[in-house]
């Protein structure tokens, strides 16, 4: 069966142009990256953990954003690593889809995250005097299960759709990790549901969740400018600068990338910066530019230097 094929089957993971002679020297930094992901956002989350000062809507969804992004450093770095330190490209048919269910799964579920702080940031202010009965913490608590719930639903048929399709060889992906769009590419049969499920799922979730992060900054920037004086005005953007920051350091190379696979000659150079940029970038830098503008958080972190110095 088509099925019992494609378990059989393994892909070549890629990603890496010129495969010999950047391996030695991607190792270091990119362990170094992946290091860093791990600590800034364990830091992140044990903090809000551990202080309940910080037990409120902005810094629970901070967590949860911290979290997602622990999850997507983990789900992509190690299969990189394996690559770059024991010279092994292969990975197994149920081992790339886990791979691919999981980097999908929280990349939604980030996405969602910076969607709900972005809704965070307009009642924060669009209507700072109802703030506190608007976005309570048990509101925040089921805003972050839903996401979990509505992640898991949509992408669960991804990998079992993937089972019923033939693979016949051995198959090398443009990516050093496994993505739904890049596995299809390589099915020895018809494609058209799994193609058009994979563009409703990328449009009803990250695509839904641009839109409506977009609508939260006009009315945003509508209030903003009906803001009497230049110095209230500053002040009230300045609470939107880490968000903002999280939205095109995530969205930006998404865009990107889903521009890319629609076109067939785009060359491996280009493919293997912008995929890289979206799925490493996000989970070193949220923790720092967060950490930089959250005084709360800052503080904590100074705290913890200064105890270990």
């Amino acid at each position: 069966t088509n099925s019992s094929r494609s378990r059989t089957v393994s892909f070549l993971l890629g990603g890496f142009p010129a495969w010999e002679t950047t391996r030695m020297w991607s190792a270091v930094p990119l362990c170094s990256m992946y290091l860093l992901a791990l600590l800034g956002n364990v830091t992140t989350m044990s903090i809000i953990g551990a202080e309940r000062s910080l037990h409120a809507p902005m810094y629970l969804l901070l967590a949860m954003l911290a979290f997602a992004d622990l999850g997507l450093s983990t789900s992509t770095f190690p299969t990189m690593l394996r690559m770059l330190w024991l010279e092994t490209r292969e990975i197994s048919f149920g081992s790339c889809l886990a791979q691919m269910f999981f980097i999908h799964i929280f990349a939604d579920i980030e996405s969602a995250v910076i969607l709900a702080m972005a809704f965070d940031r307009y009642v924060a202010v669009c209507h700072p005097l109802r703030y506190p009965s608007i976005l309570t913490n048990s509101v925040t608590t089921k805003i972050c299960v839903a996401i979990v719930v509505r992640a898991t639903l949509v992408l669960l048929p991804l990998p079992v759709l993937l089972t019923r399709l033939c693979f016949t060889r051995v198959s090398e992906l443009s990516h050093p990790y496994c993505l739904h769009p890049d596995i299809i590419k390589h099915a020895g049969s018809d494609v058209r549901i799994h193609s058009a499920y994979g563009l409703f799922v990328l449009l009803s979730t990250l695509g839904l969740d641009l839109v409506f992060i977009l609508l939260s900054y006009l009315l945003i920037l509508k209030t903003i400018l009906n803001i009497a004086t230049w110095r209230r005005r500053l002040k009230a953007l300045n609470t939107c600068v880490s968000h903002v920051c999280a939205v095109l350091l995530f969205f930006i190379p998404m865009i990107c990338l889903s521009v890319m696979h629609q076109f067939k000659h785009v060359s491996p150079q280009a493919y293997a910066f912008t995929a890289n940029l979206h799925f490493l970038v996000p989970p070193i830098l949220n923790p720092i530019v967060y950490s930089v503008k959250a005084k709360h958080i800052r503080r904590q972190v100074l705290k913890i230097l200064c105890q270990r110095g």
